[in-house]
């Protein structure tokens, strides 16, 4: 009976602790939302919420382009991460089913490698990431930027490796035993079986490119068409344009957590399991 009382305080607990973090979380999503509506100008206002709401920050967001080209660079977004978020999830795949399947000399080496270097923060390398684009000319291009996200993209086998792993051999050696080749193997078994690996990797690499300001902000320089979501709203709430744009920023930030929020919220199912589920469960 004190054993009952106990887990019940223990859950009202975690409970209460869980609901106090949400709100944190909460909060600034709900300042944006707020802000992105907000008729009065400025960046800091004395009162809490605005007096007046307008949806003339959106409507500006696409009509007032010539200092701030928000559909061009969402658009360069949405092509970068497609194409970025097409080839990482093929690189990961391909990398992490190898490392997983296969046996061979280095194996163990190789992993290794992988997460140490994964290990160091993507920008330490970039200069001479920048360097070298410029040594081949593709430095203030989209396709550099696709390079650069996806390129790099295989050292995150480790998750889809160990999702992998959980999809038991038998099923390749009863396989192999009817006649079937690696490749059926993995089209007709692994890959119907991996489906949340497959978008927990999907969303993860799509994600990277509408986050990213570092790379983008390097290899773009002064190409100002060629911008990014996040490089290109970095501009609205710099010293000079915080006043006059920074409702226009929020209304901006707003439209590009939008598609991904929605996006998450159809595919949460599939991204919990590809995280902490295996294939095949009792």
């Amino acid at each position: 009976m004190k054993h009952g009382k106990a887990s019940r305080r223990a859950n009202s607990i975690i409970y209460i602790i869980l609901t106090l973090l949400c709100v944190v979380w909460i909060i600034p999503v709900v300042f944006l939302l707020i802000h992105s509506f907000r008729a009065e100008p400025g960046a800091a206002i004395k009162y809490l919420l605005p007096k007046n709401y307008t949806l003339d920050n959106y409507i500006r967001l696409f009509t007032e382009t010539e200092l701030f080209n928000f559909p061009r660079w969402y658009l360069n977004t949405l092509f970068v991460s497609v194409c970025s978020c097409i080839l990482s999830t093929i690189y990961i795949l391909m990398i992490s089913y190898s490392l997983s399947r296969l046996r061979f000399r280095s194996r163990g080496k190789l992993q290794r490698i992988g997460l140490i270097l994964n290990m160091f923060p993507g920008f330490m390398s970039m200069i001479a990431v920048y360097f070298i684009l410029k040594a081949v000319g593709l430095t203030q291009s989209l396709f550099a930027l696709i390079l650069v996200y996806s390129s790099a993209s295989a050292l995150a086998y480790y998750v889809a490796k160990g999702f992998f792993d959980t999809i038991p051999f038998a099923l390749d050696e009863a396989a192999r035993i009817d006649g079937a080749s690696k490749a059926m193997i993995f089209w007709k078994i692994t890959l119907p079986l991996s489906k949340p690996i497959i978008v927990y990797t999907v969303l993860t690499t799509f994600m990277a490119p509408w986050m990213d300001y570092i790379f983008a902000s390097v290899i773009m320089k002064d190409n100002y068409q060629n911008y990014t979501v996040a490089l290109g709203l970095f501009q609205m709430i710099s010293r000079e344009n915080i006043y006059d744009y920074f409702t226009m920023f929020c209304a901006g930030a707003v439209l590009v957590a939008l598609p991904i929020s929605i996006l998450f919220m159809f595919m949460q199912r599939y991204y919990v399991e590809g995280v902490t589920g295996g294939a095949v469960k009792g």
